[in-house]
């Protein structure tokens, strides 16, 4: 049976860029795109980063018992949702999949998938995590510093290392070099796929 490979960490950890680097650099590994009703960043592509919907579209699946894992957030201009919608695929045959999400959502991917679901931490330093968030806000049409500071706080306590260790969260990558992060996190998936 395939392995997912559950890709987290706290908010500007560097975690999307990872992922795509992963995904380039791994051949055979399959992407898992999250749901979300949250509006599409500038340079964010519909199928591509997520799967951009309604919630009355996110309400179908659930309806149709699809969603696998759901987060829900009160931002401040309102709320979003991303959610795993189990596709068929995932966990069923022999490929190997990259996902990502917050500990919460591997938490509901482990209880649903068992054992193939295996936790890579991403970590990076508080004070270089808000310069990236800060540095990214920046980069939009219309920067939203109250939720990013919100995001940044709630990653704290979501995070916290009674959390990780309650999940058995305990092989963390520093992102303190992004090339030396992503080839250890190439040589966990190495030893796990074969």
């Amino acid at each position: 049976m395939g392995k997912i490979f559950y890709l987290m960490g706290k908010s500007a950890s560097g975690k999307d860029t990872i992922y795509k680097r992963l995904l380039k650099e791994c051949p055979g590994l399959c992407p898992t795109l999250l749901y979300t009703t949250r509006p599409m960043r500038d340079g964010e592509r519909q199928g591509v980063e997520y799967y951009f919907i309604t919630e009355g579209e996110l309400e179908g699946f659930e309806r149709r018992g699809k969603v696998i894992e759901r987060r829900n957030y009160l931002t401040a201009v309102g709320l979003w949702s991303y959610a795993t919608v189990d596709d068929g695929k995932m966990g069923r045959g022999m490929d190997d999949y990259l996902s990502i999400g917050t500990l919460e959502s591997y938490e509901k991917m482990k209880r649903y998938f068992g054992e193939i679901v295996l936790p890579v931490y991403i970590m990076v330093e508080t004070g270089i995590r808000l310069e990236r968030a800060l540095m990214r806000e920046r980069q939009q049409r219309k920067p939203n510093y109250v939720e990013m500071c919100r995001r940044f706080l709630a990653d704290e306590e979501d995070f916290s290392e009674e959390n990780l260790m309650r999940l058995g969260v305990c092989e963390m990558f520093e992102n303190e070099n992004l090339d030396r992060c992503v080839e250890n996190i190439k040589s966990l998936i190495l030893r796990e796929r074969f």
